[in-house]
């Protein structure tokens, strides 16, 4: 399924689907100029995105009209991409793109035989600007299907500013830091973490970066294929990390009970909203353009961030999430579609989204001054520098029963580990059962 981390606030759901395709075909798509080389083809895009992205991914489409002549539509997929994208195919009306925010989910289009490598000038130019982790997610078993456009960086930890300078507290360094600051804020009037423990996937994104700074990237990698167990000492470790945030009331706004109760939005509403329940609130920088749309913040003035601090001996970490654009080989205009990959390959393409606001892209070659507001820049500019080293979203790589399911698999499992931290084992062991049932190993 969809992971929400990337749209925190859009609207889900059967109707809300159906009310966006109404819109959409009511009229805004991209309108080709007279002439160009693809005068006369339609391209369809699905993805997941409604409200103020799919309005803004809207104009990036608009300037691929603009250069080619083609006709660009755009076709909300509602949450479960795997299931839209499997019913166009069985009708014969396949899209001719897809952006697909999973890594799972791009490799089951890939064995399911949906997919057309990207052709030889797209991969070019992507391996000019892109680091080459992303054409590593991109690829499966040995060809590259997925051009990643949008990306998201998930260790950032967002502030009140006057909350830490009534604390005298700076921006901590390291996690021993994090937790010294957060009770120092406490002790002054405010609890540090709004934790939105209601919804489960900010609690494995609260699990990938002390997992990844602790453990380093080599195990990240082997937990993330289900190559090294749950019940490694190295994930109890990273378990028993966590527990010193959670177990802490003086951390956890309302502690563990209100958290569970908490849903993202209303975490950065804790922070941010008219009425400050925590100084703190962790997760990726779309944090930022919730505080800024819903709340009236600026960030960078009264909404700032600092690095997610690395844990003990290790390094900062830096964990993504992204959608990756791939060609169904059903659709009518498939060699168009490829057209519209090799233009979204450029920073051309990027910077269109990225003086819109709300957008992140891994390309190296997006010039900084695109970016809509110095945050936008400094997060961007953090992502691309952590190179390789970055590692996307390690649940987004699981099986959807694993990884992205509600009420299920990890996500509950942290749920209940937040609301009882004090047996990292036994989490442990229900971890890699769950896992091992989803990953079939």
């Amino acid at each position: 399924m969809r992971r929400p981390s990337l749209t925190p606030l859009r609207a889900t759901g059967a109707l809300t689907a159906a009310l966006a395709l109404a819109l959409t075909a009511c009229g805004g798509d991209a309108d080709p100029k007279s002439g160009g080389e693809l005068a006369g083809t339609t391209v369809t895009v699905a993805g997941v995105w409604t409200g103020g992205e799919q309005k803004n991914f809207k104009k990036v489409l608009d300037a691929f009209s603009a250069k080619t002549g083609a006709k660009t539509v755009f076709v909300p997929s509602g949450d479960n991409v795997s299931t839209f994208v499997g019913s166009k195919i069985e009708g014969g009306n396949a899209p001719e793109v897809v952006l697909v925010p999973q890594v799972g989910v791009l490799r089951q289009f890939a064995e399911a035989g949906w997919l057309t490598p990207l052709s030889e000038k797209t991969a070019t130019t992507a391996a000019g600007n892109l680091a080459p982790v992303w054409k590593e997610y991109g690829t499966v078993d040995g060809a590259y299907y997925g051009l990643y456009f949008k990306a998201a960086h998930k260790s950032t930890v967002w502030y009140a500013p006057d909350a830490l300078e009534q604390a005298g507290v700076a921006e901590p360094k390291s996690w021993d830091e994090l937790l010294a600051s957060g009770r120092t804020l406490a002790d002054s009037g405010r609890p540090a973490f709004a934790v939105a423990g209601e919804d489960g996937w900010t609690l494995t994104d609260w699990f990938e970066n002390v997992y990844l700074s602790q453990a380093g990237p080599e195990k990240y990698d082997l937990l993330a294929r289900h190559e090294l167990k749950w019940t490694d000492p190295s994930v109890v470790t990273a378990l028993t990390t966590l527990a010193e945030v959670f177990e802490d009331e003086r951390l956890v706004a309302g502690g563990a009970a209100e958290a569970l109760r908490t849903d993202f939005p209303g975490s950065v509403e804790k922070v941010f909203g008219p009425e400050p329940k925590a100084a703190l609130v962790y997760e990726g920088d779309f944090v930022g353009g919730v505080a800024r749309d819903e709340f009236g913040r600026k960030p960078g003035e009264d909404a700032k961030f600092f690095p997610f601090p690395p844990v003990g001996s290790g390094k900062a970490p830096v964990v993504s999430g992204g959608d990756a654009a791939v060609v169904l080989k059903d659709a009518k205009n498939a060699d168009a579609g490829m057209r519209l990959l090799e233009f979204l390959a450029t920073p051309e393409a990027a910077e269109v989204w990225a003086g819109a606001g709300g957008f992140l892209s891994p390309n190296k070659d997006v010039k900084p001054e695109a970016y809509a507001d110095d945050t936008a820049r400094a997060t961007a500019a953090s992502l691309v520098a952590a190179g390789d080293t970055v590692r996307f979203d390690m649940s987004d790589q699981a099986p959807a029963a694993f990884g992205g399911t509600k009420g299920a698999g990890e996500w509950k499992l942290l749920q209940d580990f937040l609301r009882d931290p004090s047996d990292p084992k036994r989490t442990a062991a229900a971890l890699e059962a769950a896992a091992a049932k989803a990953y079939g190993n």
